[in-house]
């Protein structure tokens, strides 16, 4: 199996929010909302994000859906702001992981599609998943094979599931994602 490898700043297209690169190579968001991807991971079946939750933003955004969120996550596959399979690590209201993801195949950016075209994937097997504790580090591991999807959060599988050919169909990037979160973080992926 091969080695991630971490992706540095320089690497990183940010769409929204901005990002910090500290000296020991790791990335700040202080922002309400991150949306970045890694041009060149189309279709790479492995990611993991070591992250450390430093506390919610001052400023809480809501999504475009009007709900109020604090979560971090993986954007698979992510060809643009309306055809993206997302994996969540959900703080508030609710912990726990999400596999969701949109699609609208003839809308490109955010601003067309808004928050249509979601739908949760349910998995065969989940675990319990606690919110991601403030100052400590946590990780967020997937893995694609086939059909199957699994998700590992702090090294324990708590999400396993077929994903439907809607999601698979979905051709992009690697990416992440964060909503109303002050995080640390090192993204890793397949090298290329």
């Amino acid at each position: 199996m091969t080695t991630l490898a971490p992706v540095p700043l320089s690497k990183l297209k940010v769409t929204q929010g901005a990002l910090r690169e500290r000296t020991d190579g790791r990335l700040d968001v202080e922002s309400a909302r991150l949306r970045a991807f890694v041009p060149g991971t189309d279709l790479a079946a492995r990611a993991e994000l070591r992250f450390l939750p430093r506390a919610p933003t001052g400023e809480q955004r809501a999504l475009q859906s009007g709900e109020q969120r604090q979560q971090v996550g993986l954007k698979l596959r992510a060809r643009d702001g309306c055809n993206v399979l997302y994996v969540m690590w959900r703080f508030a209201p609710k912990a726990g992981v999400v596999v969701n993801y949109k699609r609208n195949p003839e809308q490109h950016r955010s601003s067309d599609c808004g928050n249509r075209g979601y739908v949760t994937v349910t998995p065969f097997r989940r675990g319990a998943v606690s919110a991601p504790s403030w100052g400590e580090e946590h990780t967020l591991r997937t893995e694609l094979r086939g059909v199957t999807l699994r998700v590992w959060t702090d090294d324990a599988l708590t999400w396993e599931g077929d994903l439907p050919p809607e999601a698979l169909a979905l051709e992009g990037p690697l990416g992440l994602r964060s909503d109303n979160v002050r995080l640390t973080f090192q993204l890793a992926v397949p090298p290329p």
